[in-house]
C-alpha cells in the first residue's frame, strides 16, 4: 500500500471533517468542532478559499487517511507565512511516516510560495508529534502565550 500526497478536492471534504473531528478525539477536545462540511467545501473551495489542505491517501483503496490544512498569515515583523491549523494522521497509520510525508509536502509549498516563514501548534504532551518535528530543525517557543475569543454560532 502506497501514500500518495495531494491537493485536497471538494469530494475530501467529508474526510476532512471526520479527521478534523478524530484530531480533537485525539487532543482530548471530542466537542470542540463547531465547524461542517458546508462551511468547509465554501470557505475550502469557494471564489476566495480561507484555507488550503494536502490529504494522504490510500494508493490501493482512495482512503484518506491524513491531512495537513494551512493558509496564509501575516506578520508586521517577518511578512507573509503559512500557519499550519492541522497536521493529523488516523491511528493505524501512524508510524510508517505519512505525517512526514505531509510534512515534507506542506514546507516544499511554503517555499515555493514564497513563504517567509510557517508557523503552527503543538500540545505540550504529543511527544511523537514533538519529536518528528524537532527532525524538521523547528524553534519552539516557549515565551508567547495563545489568546483566542470565540464566536459561537
Amino acid at each position: 500500500m502506497n501514500i500518495i500526497i495531494r491537493k485536497a478536492e471538494p469530494k475530501d471534504v467529508p474526510a476532512m471533517l471526520q479527521l478534523v473531528k478524530e484530531l480533537a478525539a485525539f487532543e482530548r477536545a471530542p466537542d470542540a468542532v463547531w465547524n461542517t462540511e458546508e462551511a468547509m467545501l465554501k470557505e475550502g473551495f469557494g471564489q476566495q478559499p480561507f484555507f488550503q489542505t494536502f490529504v494522504a491517501e490510500l494508493s490501493d483503496t482512495g482512503e484518506v487517511v491524513g491531512l495537513a490544512l494551512y493558509h496564509w498569515a501575516y506578520s508586521s515583523w517577518k511578512g507573509k507565512y503559512m500557519y499550519l491549523d492541522d497536521l493529523y494522521v488516523k491511528e493505524k497509520m501512524r508510524g510508517r511516516g505519512t505525517g512526514k510525508l505531509l510534512m515534507d509536502t506542506f514546507l516544499k509549498e511554503a517555499q515555493a510560495q514564497g513563504a517567509n516563514m510557517v508557523k503552527w501548534q503543538v500540545l505540550n504532551w504529543n511527544e511523537p508529534a514533538i519529536e518528528m518535528y524537532r527532525k524538521q530543525g523547528v524553534t519552539f517557543d516557549n515565551e508567547w502565550i495563545d489568546c483566542k475569543i470565540f464566536y459561537p454560532k
